[in-house]
């Protein structure tokens, strides 16, 4: 009898721990809603820019680049960047720089990069430039990047739920 208890009791246990709570997807909508505010809200400030499907990352060409390149998973691009992470108080947008790589041209694969990254960079030809505006979803999420930014004195780096805004220059693109 003994034995029976301590199986159901261990049962019970393991269908408890294994429920669902709902409360980190209600998060995950509820940052989503504030991002994507903040995005449309900078849009209508900032004319220009086109979304990509129902992401809410919204991209800009600032510089159209040339060839049809086919973009992967496993395209290697080389690129330039300049990121910052936009708030907004009332109306009026914060822009605070946390990474930019003009003076050295790292190459990533498409793959490893942010997700928003993977789904901007393809709108974007070799040469071109574009600038991405990603919700925190398809960045970094509920993450905080501490070491992002503290080189350019951003004192406790990027913060967690961060909107961020890239120029991307494209220098190549190899698959």
């Amino acid at each position: 009898m003994s034995r029976l208890l301590l199986i159901l009791l261990l049962f019970s246990v393991c269908l408890t721990a294994c429920k669902k709570t709902d409360t980190g997807l209600a998060a995950e909508k509820a940052q989503a809603a504030i991002d994507d505010k903040i995005i449309s809200d900078y849009v209508a400030q900032h004319p220009g820019f086109t979304r990509i499907d129902t992401t809410g990352v919204y991209y800009s060409i600032k510089l159209a680049g040339t060839g049809v390149d086919l973009f992967t998973n496993s395209t290697q691009v080389t690129v330039a960047d300049t990121g910052k992470f936009i708030t907004e108080k009332g109306g009026v947008f914060t822009e605070t720089l946390f990474t930019e790589t003009n003076d050295f041209h790292p190459s990533y694969i498409l793959s490893t990069v942010i997700r928003g990254w993977q789904l901007g960079i393809p709108n974007c030809k070799k040469g071109g430039i574009i600038r991405l505006l990603i919700p925190s979803r398809y960045a970094y999420g509920p993450n905080a990047q501490p070491q992002l930014g503290t080189q350019l004195g951003v004192i406790n780096g990027l913060p967690a739920s961060s909107v961020l805004d890239f120029d991307i220059q494209v220098y190549d693109i190899t698959n």
